[in-house]
């Protein structure tokens, strides 16, 4: 009814203060949901019947107060009301412009137009065609001046609506353009309100790239001690004072583990130490025996040269793997080329073949020098023992590793009669210290999580002072036609887009963390995804909708009336 059949005409003319004349007079339209073009045209038609073409651009605060009743008078007729409710229309004007003020309600009536009018002014009223008087809310007269109007024309037509879904989304638009008004209009409230949620969204974008980098740290590193291998150990168990002693892991234990399906590559393992010589550079190193499939099993670069090949394994050759820490070592200097060069191991005159990056830490693995050469080589020229130290045995990608140790237990368990080995899996670190990770990386977002919510309940309060100062704009809306779900929309929507933007400047500040600390040269390593930013945005966008929620309802059940009356 307020939308569509009554216009209102209020005494202190009730225009909002952020828009300008002709878009105050649009106010009615957007609710009505007609479209822009026509919604604008017929505004400023009104605004130039009324004489203020020149001033439809400015502000109320810009105009005097004839013109802004004059601008709330053609508010009133934007929607085509049959019915104007016009509350002191002249009490705050001078008397040329009341004069011309009852002229224009005099004009709208003869146009056909109902005018209720208000005044306690008898002059006024006695320009009206029907004068009830009233006294402490009692009629204590109802007179005409003028007969009954036999015909009445028909007010002027108004701009057909758009569709419902064109309307809906033009009440939507508006709602936006209010949302941002309104922040605008108070920037440090609303950046201190933000201030929370970005706050809450750095952190943890932060502490999720962080636990992210670290994981993938780990598994890089876990990566260079050899992906899904198993490394199978004579005795009961790291620690055993017998493993020494037990014989029973042979290269046919490798050879038949290397026949099974499971199995990507396998490798016999024996080691031992032993001086090593050049000119006269000597140092401790460890020589490691290995089959030419070790380097497959462990993932190793090669950075010059070539690996040695099964027909080195089967002659017994004498070519070696140096590491890059060996590398260093013959040959501090780094200028000559080491492939092709001989040395000693021990006594053993051996040929440097190629040479490979450094693994980490490990089985396998070691901060001081080491060659890898043909385990037949080291057993037959070194140890003079054809046991192996242990079998290393690369998983295949398709097949569970705890399937696979199983497996393997059950085929060396059946062949040597007796359980007199062990199996380390490397699957079992990787795990353990992924799920630490993750662990850490969640009781640290917990903590960063409620940083969101003291956010949430920040927004939550600055949206209540909002609604409570923002009440005549309440009441005005609902006046000149929005419906509730217009105010709650509208209070929703200034809600989500603070959180939303305060979301953006939290993975801004998160990057900046993340750089800052690359650029100080820190070891620690941020990994961000797209995935973490959009969950980041849509997290702060339902803070906004959930602690919003509460001030829009409470917007949108206010009274027109009351929240209009209020001061």
């Amino acid at each position: 009814l307020r939308r569509e059949y009554f216009g209102f005409v209020f005494q202190r003319y009730h225009l909002l203060s952020e828009l300008t004349a002709l878009a105050n007079v649009e106010v009615p339209a957007i609710y009505a949901g007609v479209p822009p073009g026509p919604r604008q045209s017929r505004a400023a038609m009104l605004l130039e019947r009324l004489g203020l073409a020149s001033r439809a651009t400015h502000r109320p605060s810009e105009l005097s107060g004839g013109q802004q009743q004059r601008v709330s008078v053609a508010r009133a007729l934007m929607n085509g009301a049959r019915v104007l409710l016009a509350d002191e229309p002249t009490g705050a004007l001078d008397r040329k412009s009341g004069e011309e003020m009852l002229a224009l309600i005099e004009e709208l009536n003869r146009e056909g137009h109902t005018v209720i009018l208000v005044t306690h002014d008898m002059n006024v009223a006695a320009r009206a065609h029907r004068i009830i008087e009233l006294s402490d809310g009692r009629i204590i007269d109802d007179r005409r001046t003028a007969p009954r109007s036999e015909a009445v024309p028909p007010p002027s037509p108004v701009p057909a609506p758009a569709g419902l879904l064109r309307a809906g989304f033009g009440r939507l638009k508006e709602a936006f353009g209010m949302a941002v008004r309104a922040m605008t209009a108070h920037k440090l409230r609303t950046t201190l309100t933000m201030l929370g949620i970005v706050i809450g969204i750095a952190a943890v974008v932060s502490v999720v790239a962080l636990g992210e980098g670290a994981k993938q740290n780990v598994l890089q590193n876990i990566s260079g001690l050899g992906t899904n291998t198993l490394e199978i150990f004579p005795g009961a168990g790291f620690g055993d004072t017998r493993s020494g002693r037990v014989r029973t892991l042979t290269v046919l234990d490798a050879q038949v583990l290397a026949a099974q399906p499971y199995a990507a590559s396998v490798t016999p393992t024996v080691s031992t130490s032993a001086t090593i010589r050049l000119g006269n550079v000597e140092a401790s190193a460890l020589v490691n025996g290995v089959s030419e499939r070790y380097f497959d099993v462990r993932g190793s670069v090669l950075t010059r040269g070539s690996f040695f090949t099964a027909e080195d394994v089967r002659t017994l050759a004498q070519d070696v793997v140096i590491d890059e820490n060996t590398l260093g070592v013959l040959f501090p200097n780094g200028t000559a080329n080491p492939i092709g060069t001989v040395f000693l191991i021990g006594t053993v005159p051996s040929r440097i073949v190629g040479v490979m990056r450094q693994q980490q830490g490990g089985f396998g693995g070691s901060q001081n020098p080491q060659v890898f050469m043909p385990y037949t080589s080291v057993q037959g020229r070194f140890l003079g023992d054809l046991s192996l130290r242990s079998i290393t045995l690369r998983v295949d990608d398709d097949t569970p590793m705890a399937a696979a140790q199983e497996a393997v237990t059950e085929l060396l368990t059946h062949r040597h009669r007796a359980k007199d080995f062990f199996i380390f899996n490397q699957d079992e670190i990787r795990n353990t210290i992924t799920a630490t990770t993750q662990t850490l990386t969640l009781m640290i977002s917990s903590i960063a999580v409620i940083s969101l919510l003291v956010g949430g309940i920040g927004v939550m309060n600055i949206m209540l002072v909002s609604v409570t100062e923002r009440t005549r704009e309440i009441g005005l809306r609902m006046a000149v036609g929005a419906r509730r779900s217009d105010i709650m929309q509208q209070f929703l929507i200034e809600a989500s887009l603070v959180c939303f933007i305060g979301g953006a400047l939290g993975i801004g500040l998160a990057l900046a963390i993340g750089y800052g600390f690359e650029a100080s040269g820190s070891q620690m390593r941020f990994i961000y995804s797209g995935e973490a930013f959009a969950v980041a945005i849509a997290c702060s966008t339902l803070i906004g909708l959930t602690f919003g929620f509460l001030p829009a309802r409470n917007a949108a059940k206010l009274d027109p009336v009351a929240a209009l009356a209020r001061d």
